[in-house]
């Protein structure tokens, strides 16, 4: 690992000379850039932010400890700051932000924002609506004098977070300030009020870290600021979001002025003929059969996330035999192989294919290789049952997809309806809009998942804000937890192995396939790489490079 490290550090370090050694020869002012989520809010760690297009826009916007490289894996961010490991049982960290770092207001970046990253997705205070909880809920302890650049971070005893390199990472944390500026509140009442348990000061301070920074034409840009290479500049009336350079940016200025991200639509053919843009980062088929332009260039790769079914928790699945009946006539095989994919048969360890992938393939898995139409009537005792299938659409292959099933479970009685929206999203199956939502990881359009299995598993948690099932089982929580903070191989495989029956005869997802990207770049642009993991392409744009 260390070697991959130093690897890409060079790889990076060779990227960025090249770009800056030729940036003012030739280098367009603005790059245009496409992707398959909603741009909805700034704040990413909420349930729907988690799952929209604003990690693949705002990675080097909000910026933190560490990134995600180009295979998922975490890259320490030195211009952001320092991680130390001073004790490892219990686990303890030290951090230090660097001394020049300032958001694009002018306001330093300290450890009040460590806290607010905290105390939010840590599950400590529930009326945050945080999308996990995964590795913050094991933090004991959070030391931080407000104002300060420097924070000790302590586990709880046997609560080692194996990927504690997840946390505090680029779009984890939210500038503390501007809730304070918001409430009215002195410098540091944020820290001190999270840190203290003022209950009724942490309601105020939950209710505008869910909803104040909505992205709309009409946003007050104060209360946006940036702490990375590029700030928001606008949201235009078509919803994409217009970055422009920070120029308190301590770090190397970015090599393109302007980065305009844009959302999902049904003309991204059309306009990758026009060459309106100059990057597009989607799920493979989710535009149709894409036709390349000569001047573009296309690669393919299996992402970190799995499409799956994932079911509502109240109407027509709210029951385990409902739910079973849906799987079992839903043509798995078919499905992934016009996805030109496996079948995927994984729910917590999804992040990456290794030698754990498996382990949750138990002989239950059998029961739903193929369509079977007639056990899945027997399901239901031959009652019929009336299914609304959503996605948010456009989306050419989730609509076959959903075509798929409806035909194949017509034989059992049951009736597929395809309700899928531009807004087709999490929140859906928490309003009852729909039955059956066909996403990744956390119910995103994209990838959805964070790189780290670890971190992903906490989707079926019962205290996360991203179980969409609202899945409640004993021992998957307690499956899921000892996961988190075991490195043992055989003990890991033996989890897994245990957790396999339990979900398949559940049922409160069912997989499908490792979601494929598909990255489309101008022949013009320079150091654009994919990326397997939420953040998709845009881990690094501040690099990126377009020949005029």
């Amino acid at each position: 690992m260390a070697r991959r490290w130093r690897t890409l550090a060079a790889l990076l370090a060779l990227t960025g000379g090249l770009g800056l050694t030729s940036c003012a020869e030739g280098t367009a002012e603005s790059v245009d850039y496409a992707i398959d989520g909603a741009l909805s809010t700034y704040n990413t760690n909420t349930v729907a932010g988690a799952a929209s297009g604003g990690p693949q826009a705002f990675a080097r916007v909000l910026t933190g400890f560490n990134y995600h490289g180009p295979d998922g894996q975490i890259v320490g961010d030195l211009d952001f700051g320092t991680i130390s490991v001073v004790g490892r049982s219990p686990l303890i960290l030290d951090y230090e932000i660097k001394a020049e770092a300032v958001y694009s207001d002018g306001k330093p970046i300290t450890c009040d924002d460590m806290v607010l990253a905290w105390a939010s997705q840590s599950g400590k205070f529930p009326m945050f609506d945080a999308a996990s909880r995964a590795g913050y809920t094991d933090i004991a302890t959070v030391d931080c004098a407000p104002g300060q650049k420097k924070a000790r971070v302590s586990f709880a005893p046997e609560r080692a977070f194996t990927d504690y390199g997840q946390l505090f990472t680029a779009t984890s944390m939210m500038p503390s300030h501007v809730i304070g500026d918001v409430l009215g509140l002195g410098d540091g009442a944020v820290t001190r009020a999270l840190l203290d348990n003022d209950v009724p000061a942490v309601e105020r301070i939950a209710q505008v870290w869910n909803s104040t920074w909505s992205l709309t034409p009409d946003l007050d840009l104060k209360k946006f600021p940036s702490s990375g290479p590029y700030k928001l500049e606008s949201v235009t009336d078509e919803g994409a979001v217009v970055l422009v350079t920070n120029d308190k940016w301590w770090g190397a200025p970015p090599i393109t002025p302007r980065i305009t991200v844009w959302p999902r639509s049904p003309e991204t053919q059309d306009r990758v003929n026009e060459g309106a843009y100059d990057v597009v980062d989607i799920a493979a088929g989710s535009s149709g059969t894409l036709n390349l332009p000569d001047d573009y260039v296309r690669s393919d790769a299996p992402s970190a996330g799995v499409e799956q079914l994932i079911f509502a928790p109240q109407g027509p699945l709210a029951a385990v035999p409902a739910r079973r009946a849906v799987a079992l006539c839903t043509p798995r095989d078919v499905i992934a192989r016009n996805a030109e994919a496996p079948v995927a048969n994984v729910r917590l360890n999804t992040a990456t294919e290794d030698a754990y992938t498996g382990a949750e393939a138990t002989p239950q898995v059998n029961e739903f290789a193929v369509a079977n139409p007639e056990a899945a009537r027997d399901a239901l005792d031959g009652r019929p049952l009336t299914v609304r299938i959503g996605y948010q659409s456009p989306n050419a292959r989730l609509a076959a997809t959903v075509g798929t099933i409806a035909k194949a479970c017509a034989p059992a009685g049951i009736t597929v309806e395809d309700v899928a929206t531009a807004d087709t999203g999490p929140l859906s199956l928490r309003e009852n809009k729909i039955d059956v939502l066909i996403a990744a990881t956390g119910g995103a359009a994209g990838s959805g998942s964070t790189g780290s299995s670890l971190m992903d598993a906490y989707t079926l948690h019962s205290a996360n804000g991203n179980n969409l099932p609202r899945y409640r089982n004993e021992r998957i929580d307690a499956i899921i937890s000892t996961l988190a903070v075991t490195s043992d191989p055989k003990e890991l495989a033996r989890l897994l192995g245990e957790a396999g029956p339990i979900l398949w005869g559940d049922m409160p997802t069912l997989p499908l396939y490792r979601q494929q990207r598909t990255l489309l770049t101008s022949t013009k642009m320079f150091a654009v790489t994919g990326n397997p993991t939420r953040w998709g392409a845009g881990w690094n744009m501040d690099r990126w490079k377009l020949s005029k």
